[in-house]
């Protein structure tokens, strides 16, 4: 059983390079695999390993200037997540492309999961996706819109050609882990939006605490690791990852004729050229020949991208 930690936390930091080393040095030496991504606007990731490895890696990132708050969420898997650790310098830990964004300076009003099901039933309130296209397939809250955005970074654009579709409503906002409704929140803000909410620890913390016969939720929830989605009480979902498009698809989808373990699938068997399909089963080859030497390929179970989350 593997401790899996999702973090992030916004803050200052004035050389965030210089913070990559021992970080990257701390997780190998506690045997802990995931993503973490370093910026000037502060830390955002997953990581997984034992629980006490895990607790090592949070005291030394709590221990960061301005890191005192950090807003984690543990959950667990079965099988290890990640293949590898990787610890890299990002532009934004999250990006969502607007240089003024600024969630330290504000953002909007938190909503505890015990409380949400009320604010998005009320009639005045529109409740809005920030996730991607993906994420939202496989689940998503009762009478939540979907911007349908492929990238995080695509939300400013959606939101200033429906913003007329939203007047006089309040907004509340949710995503996977809190990360984006920081980002969310303060835009909408900054275009003034009087009122703006968003669900305190994201889709994860309600799944967590909120019992499933109380539940607005349906579906299950997109996560960025080898688990590929999450249910109530956190426990791992039913969905696998294409290996070619890093879409979520359920163990039947792989009887569809347009799957092919690692080249294609039915989201993306029309997206890719033969060329990039000889691509993909060349790289199926290598790995099926590095589990034939007993080893694990390190492409096998990349995950999308921590920062466009």
């Amino acid at each position: 059983m593997f401790t899996v930690c999702a973090l992030y936390h916004f803050t200052r930091f004035d050389d965030p390079e210089a913070l990559i080393g021992p970080l990257r040095d701390l997780c190998r030496s506690h045997g802990v695999t995931g993503t973490l991504l370093v910026a000037a606007e502060g830390i955002n990731g997953t990581i997984a390993g034992s629980a006490e490895a895990v607790e090592a890696v949070l005291a030394h990132v709590r221990a960061l200037p301005g890191c005192e708050s950090l807003e984690w969420k543990l959950s667990t898997a079965l099988d290890r997540p990640f293949a590898r650790m990787k610890v890299r310098l990002k532009r934004e830990i999250v990006t969502m492309g607007q240089p003024d964004v600024d969630p330290l300076a504000r953002v909007g009003h938190y909503v505890e999961p015990a409380e949400w099901n009320d604010l998005i039933r009320a009639p005045d309130v529109a409740v809005i996706d920030t996730r991607n296209d993906y994420e939202v397939a496989i689940g998503s809250f009762d009478g939540a819109v979907d911007p349908k955005t492929t990238a995080f970074r695509d939300f400013p654009a959606w939101w200033e050609a429906n913003k007329e579709r939203f007047h006089n409503k309040r907004i509340a906002m949710f995503c996977t882990g809190g990360i984006r409704c920081e980002k969310s929140t303060n835009w909408l803000l900054g275009q003034g939006v009087p009122e703006v909410y968003h669900l305190r620890g994201g889709i994860l913390k309600y799944l967590e605490e909120v019992p499933e016969e109380d539940s607005a939720w349906h579906g299950s929830c997109f996560v960025f690791d080898g688990r590929v989605s999450v249910e109530h009480g956190l426990r791992e979902g039913p969905h696998l990852l294409c290996h070619a498009c890093r879409r979520p698809i359920l163990p039947a989808d792989r009887d569809r004729p347009e799957y092919e373990h690692g080249v294609s699938c039915h989201h993306c068997a029309e997206e890719t050229g033969e060329e990039d399909k000889a691509r993909f089963r060349e790289r199926q080859k290598q790995i099926r020949l590095a589990e034939a030497r007993g080893e694990r390929h390190l492409h096998e179970d990349v995950p999308p991208d921590h920062s466009d989350r």
